[in-house]
């Protein structure tokens, strides 16, 4: 209100704001004041509506709770830090206490102590989940472990535990990422290795462990076969890394590189070796209507699947090459025909590789039911080129079959056993591949792994709590029983066979009966 009258004498109320002048009389009402509340133009909004409004869970919005909690901001604030790898000293940064301060007045600014001591409750208080996770996990565990090495030449060692959740739902969850001091031998990994196991309670629980092919892993293994509570005395506890042996397998026959490699890579060196030359093999793939996005790739000495990747861009701009031949003097490593169909041959041969390594690498699907199919098609492979009249594809796969059998007693046995449990291949794709591998003494490796897996099965059944002794003798009678099944199983498939066979020429003669007879039906009439 003010004490000024306007020239009729009625009192007048003047806007904070922007000095707006309106008629303040008790007969007038209220309501012009209200309007112009809406549209004042010196009114600061502060609240946007992303701060005043929030989306739930079904997508809907809803207003914003007017509190702030304080501790669940500190919350959110530590789990960003851990999630992006930021640094504690982030919350001191100027600029982002001036945004929390616009953001919420009241806010109370933390230092990077505080902030890591919230990181530090909630690691705990994962850490407490993730063993009431393990400690219901109703099965055995699995674990992968691998060691690295800084360049200040610090050691570090990972531990992962693989598992089947309650709900069969395949779980994976880091255990450990922890510092290793020198010596790294075989025994100083076991009894850091038993530590980790034994902190989280599951050193009784262990199925398998899977690790590369170093040494040091072989001493450590051994170590701890003595130390843990295993399945078959230890008889599949230690897995090989199947994407590293197909490293040292192929890695193995690329020692010898052919010609029509090497000239290869230095096509590859030549047209990135200066910008001009990058567009002058631009150039000429855009006259052989090629697409530029795929681009040509420079193998890595310790990356044998970056030397596939290097030859399948190659083939791929073939044209492009040639052409670059023609038009540049100084392009000179450019193959011709024959090499060129070597390069072919030589590419073929390793994508098998390349194609094996991607399933193997999968991470959000099981994989231990594709290695034995695969690795099988690896063994064929090289078996067939064994005997290959190109001398250097010849030369590679005998190279690469002696390193493959030096792995393959070592894991045959366990993948063939997960195959089986596929419904997809069971154990006619094992008798099948056995008869590939092993021709004349196939019946009896055949053998030999049947009583394996029907050990296994009675070792895991034993386990199991049971109330009948009809279970107890079907148990001990199991290989008998699976045997019997199997081959009742093959003859009633073998009869159905015959009579779908039989069924299909009767068939067939009735129809032949039939047409002839409407045909001299149509001749008389």
């Amino acid at each position: 209100m003010i004490d000024e009258l306007d020239l009729l004498g009625r009192v007048q109320s003047k806007c904070m704001k922007c000095d707006a002048k309106y008629i303040a009389e008790s007969s007038h009402g209220t309501g012009n004041m209200l309007r112009h509340i809406r549209s004042c133009k010196g009114k600061v909004y502060r609240d946007i509506g992303q701060m005043i409004l929030q989306s739930n869970a079904s997508g809907a919005v809803e207003n914003r709770p007017s509190t702030f909690k304080f501790d669940e901001f500190h919350e959110i604030l530590a789990l960003t830090i851990a999630r992006h790898n930021l640094p504690l000293q982030f919350v001191e940064y100027e600029g982002i206490r001036a945004v929390f301060s616009y953001l919420c007045p009241e806010v109370k600014h933390v230092s990077r102590r505080t902030i890591k001591n919230d990181i530090m409750k909630i690691h705990a208080k994962e850490k407490t989940k993730l063993d009431e996770l393990l400690k219901r996990a109703p099965g055995r565990i699995a674990i992968t472990s691998d060691c690295w090495s800084l360049i200040t030449t610090d050691g570090y060692i990972s531990l992962t535990a693989h598992f089947i959740e309650k709900n069969w739902r395949l779980g994976k969850r880091v255990l450990a990422f922890s510092f290793i001091p020198p010596p790294h031998t075989g025994a100083a990994l076991a009894e850091k290795m038993t530590c980790l196991l034994k902190q989280w309670g599951i050193e009784n629980r262990i199925a398998s462990i899977t690790l590369d092919n170093a040494s040091s892993n072989d001493s450590m293994v051994e170590t701890l076969k003595y130390d843990l509570d295993l399945v078959s005395n230890g008889d599949y506890f230690h897995v090989r890394c199947c994407a590293h042996i197909l490293n040292l397998i192929v890695q193995e026959g690329l020692k010898e590189i052919d010609d029509a490699v090497l000239k290869v890579r230095e096509c590859v060196k030549y047209c990135k070796g200066s910008q001009g030359r990058k567009q002058k093999f631009l150039q000429c793939v855009q006259h052989v209507s090629l697409e530029c996005s795929r681009g040509l790739r420079q193998d890595v000495p310790t990356r044998w699947n970056s030397t596939y990747m290097m030859l399948d861009s190659a083939l791929f701009y073939k044209k492009a090459l040639l052409h670059m031949k023609a038009t540049d003097a100084n392009f000179v490593h450019c193959p011709n025909s024959d090499e060129w169909n070597r390069i072919e041959k030589i590419c073929k041969f390793l994508s098998v590789f390349h194609e094996v390594t991607l399933a193997f690498s999968g991470t959000k699907y099981p994989t231990s039911n594709l290695y034995f199919p695969n690795v099988l098609k690896v063994r064929l492979l090289l078996k067939e080129h064994m005997g290959s009249a190109d001398r250097f594809l010849k030369t590679m796969a005998t190279k690469m079959n002696e390193k493959f059998e030096k792995y393959w007693s070592d894991f045959s046995t366990i993948m063939a056993i997960a195959v089986v449990f596929d419904p997809r291949y069971k154990l006619q794709v094992v008798e099948w591949a056995y008869k590939k591998v092993y021709e004349q003494i196939a019946d009896f490796e055949l053998e030999l792994f049947k009583n394996k897996l029907f050990s296994l099965y009675n070792e895991y059944a034993s386990s199991t709590p049971t109330s009948t002794t009809k279970h107890d003798e079907n148990v001990r009678n199991a290989p008998a029983i699976v045997d019997q099944a199997s081959d009742s199983y093959m003859e009633v498939i073998y009869t159905l066979k015959v009579l779908f066979f039989q069924f299909n020429i009767i068939k067939c003669y009735c129809l032949f009966k039939l047409f002839t007879f409407f045909s001299l039906l149509f001749f008389f009439f």
